[in-house]
């Protein structure tokens, strides 16, 4: 059994014979995903062990094995708590097919206790994620999400705006797979020509166009074992689309000038700044397709939601634009105007921003002077003299109305901006502005 489960990727498996000791282990608090449980057993049968499990530790998933095809037995294993019932003789692939659909349970459990979870949740693998730059909660949670169903098989799909790192996910996510010696492999689809869609994806045979070529092997074949992230899924013409539903349903694809189908195990991240449910309602993206990408999904919020980020990234950026290992300091005023900016084009714009100003300044202190113009007309919000050496005492309410008008006058009566640099949502800062008689 062990050399079977290794064989089908499940490597860290314990195995125990006796009940008691397993029992014991349990017990003793010992953590397991998933139990496979005998039925019959001596000094204790699976119903027994199953209530130890269960009692003792109830987010451990349980599977029972046993000869005995009886429903009321069945029955009984599932109202105690057991997620599947084997009947013996259990072939390969209905044991495999079990204990990956018994982990993707626990994942989906595993997420809904991190929305719940006040807590910042912490990454078994942080090295994975190094490239993306947080400290916010949201973020942290949305990470914490990506690296769970990274463990499993199911399809994810990645939405945000275009620059907020999609593709750093996507790896990310590989990286942390069991498939991560094998391929990962991007595919612009935005920049696939669409005659020639069928032959990079699906490879051709040779003579598949003019007799002379050699023959070619596509993108899934190169991905095999691998993930294949697809980024611009929305932009899939809708001929193609069935036909990757297909590979997707199958793992079957043809290559150009064959006939013979071929097998291929990928695993497919895909990513969009499209809205694909309104594409499906334009009858430009097939609902079917859309429901099978989206096994798991992960929105990456936009830069302007995650203020709290901006001082780590452009901290990061100074290190890589510097040159000669000379870093540029930067005034604090020109780092409280990058707080402010909305940032249409999210982390690559700011990156962009940060390489230009380094450029500018050539060594020397970065300066307002050195932004384009949309943030050299932002306004800094930084305390005045009379505001720090005022000793006039105002109650917690009048201090946040006064901060509230302020920012709010400052940012040109912008409630968009305002409610984001504040970190408050629009409707609670509609509702203070009009008990503040303000409009």
């Amino acid at each position: 059994m062990k050399a079977r489960l290794a064989g089908a990727g499940f490597h860290q498996v314990r195995i125990e014979d006796d009940p008691l000791k397993a029992a014991d282990m349990i017990q003793a608090e010992e953590v397991f995903d998933i139990a496979l449980i005998d039925m019959t057993m001596p000094e204790m049968d699976g119903l027994q062990l199953l209530d130890v499990v269960k009692n003792n530790s109830p987010r451990t998933e349980c599977i029972i094995v046993t000869a005995v095809n009886d429903v009321r037995v069945a029955v009984q294993c599932l109202r105690k708590g057991a997620y599947d019932y084997l009947v013996k003789p259990i072939s390969e692939e209905d044991l495999v097919f079990s204990l990956k659909r018994t982990l993707e349970k626990r994942r989906l459990l595993d997420i809904l206790d991190i929305e719940k979870s006040k807590d910042m949740p912490v990454l078994s693998h942080p090295g994975a994620f190094q490239a993306i730059i947080t400290r916010s909660p949201a973020m942290m949670r949305l990470l914490k999400e990506a690296e769970l169903h990274a463990g499993s098989d199911v399809p994810i799909l990645i939405t945000g705006e275009s620059g907020t790192g999609k593709e750093l996910l996507a790896r990310a996510i590989h990286t942390v797979s069991p498939r991560s010696r094998y391929p990962f492999m991007p595919v612009n689809m935005a920049a696939v020509n669409t005659g020639l869609f069928e032959a990079e994806f699906f490879g051709h045979t040779r003579g598949a166009f003019t007799g002379a070529e050699k023959e070619r092997a596509g993108y899934l074949k190169h991905a095999n074992h691998g993930t294949l992230f697809l980024d611009e899924i929305g932009n899939l013409p809708p001929e193609m689309q069935g036909k990757l539903l297909r590979v997707l349903q199958d793992g079957e694809y043809t290559p150009l000038g064959s006939n013979i189908s071929q097998k291929v195990d990928v695993r497919f991240v895909t990513a969009t700044n499209e809205n694909l449910e309104l594409l499906i309602s334009g009858k430009n993206f097939r609902k079917d397709l859309y429901y099978r990408i989206k096994g798991g999904w992960l929105h990456l919020p936009p830069l302007k939601e995650r203020s709290e980020d901006i001082p780590l990234l452009v901290d990061r950026f100074l290190d890589e634009c510097g040159s000669g290992g000379i870093r540029c300091p930067m005034e604090e005023e020109a780092l409280g105007i990058l707080r402010q900016y909305n940032y249409p084009g999210n982390i690559r714009e700011l990156k962009s921003i940060i390489q230009s100003a380094v450029n500018l300044a050539q060594g020397g202190i970065i300066t307002t002077a050195m932004f384009p113009a949309p943030l050299r007309d932002i306004q800094p919000i930084v305390p005045s003299a009379s505001e720090e050496d005022s000793d006039a005492v105002l109650s917690l309410p009048e201090y946040e109305k006064a901060y509230i008008l302020k920012v709010y006058r400052r940012l040109h009566q912008n409630k968009s901006r305002t409610s984001h640099l504040l970190g408050i949502g629009m409707n609670t800062l509609r509702r203070k502005l009009k008990s503040y008689g303000v409009s």
